[in-house]
């Protein structure tokens, strides 16, 4: 499987991510500039975190417009996988591949620090090998990462198990304590109806190193490949 990882002005992710791929999972991997139209035979196409376009309109509603989005979106709808880490995952809900939108945080601050997710599904690339009893540790970066849909939108993401990662205490419960966002439904994570699409906040690629004492991201993106 070929990763691109696309950096659109502002991505400041983007190395992270292109590291944890290809050196800690060895798997193929080259960076897409958003001015490109060829995603150069990848199969799997990133949307890394940072601050596309400084966030100056709203978060990736000014990067859902670059050029190299146009063929994101036909790989997504032909049945390739994407997946957006916050910014990109912001990007993704602006561009419609995925539901719902990121809202100010609750305490309206930049919150950075390591948060507790666990998978409430594995039936996606993403969580099929994970524990969904686990509490992974992973890092957030963002101001605006409270996920929020209407109830329609949240009852069907329920229903049609489309919710992957909920923010959690260390012991895996649900607490609104350990909700760093007020994410609804302590949402961390989805995907689409057609599961080939991914969102989610957590940085899983800061924590994809040894040298970090965290290898908890590496087990999410180990995931894919298996």
């Amino acid at each position: 499987m070929k990763f691109g990882v696309v950096v659109f002005p502002g991505s400041n992710c983007d190395q992270d991510m292109v590291d944890a791929l290809s050196q800690a999972l060895g798997a193929p991997t080259i960076k897409l500039w958003h001015k490109d139209h060829d995603l150069q035979g990848c199969d799997f196409i990133v949307l890394p975190g940072g601050f596309s376009y400084g966030d100056y309109l709203r978060s990736g509603a000014i990067a859902r417009f670059s050029p190299i989005m146009e063929e994101v979106v036909r790989h997504a709808q032909r049945g390739g996988y994407v997946m957006g880490i916050c910014n990109g995952f912001q990007i993704l809900t602006e561009a419609g591949l995925l539901e719902g939108g990121l809202l100010r945080n609750l305490n309206q601050k930049f919150t950075c620090k390591n948060v507790f997710i666990r998978p409430k599904t594995q039936k996606s690339l993403l969580t099929q090998s994970l524990d969904t009893t686990k509490a992974y540790k992973i890092p957030i970066a963002h101001a605006e990462g409270r996920f929020f849909a209407p109830a329609p939108i949240l009852e069907s993401l329920q229903e049609n198990d489309q919710i992957l990662f909920q923010y959690c205490d260390s012991q895996a419960n649900l607490s609104q304590e350990a909700n760093p966002n007020g994410s609804l439904d302590h949402i961390a994570g989805i995907c689409n109806k057609g599961r080939n699409v991914f969102g989610m906040m957590p940085h899983p690629e800061r924590a994809a190193d040894g040298l970090l004492s965290n290898l908890d991201g590496k087990m999410i993106l180990e995931s894919i490949l298996q």
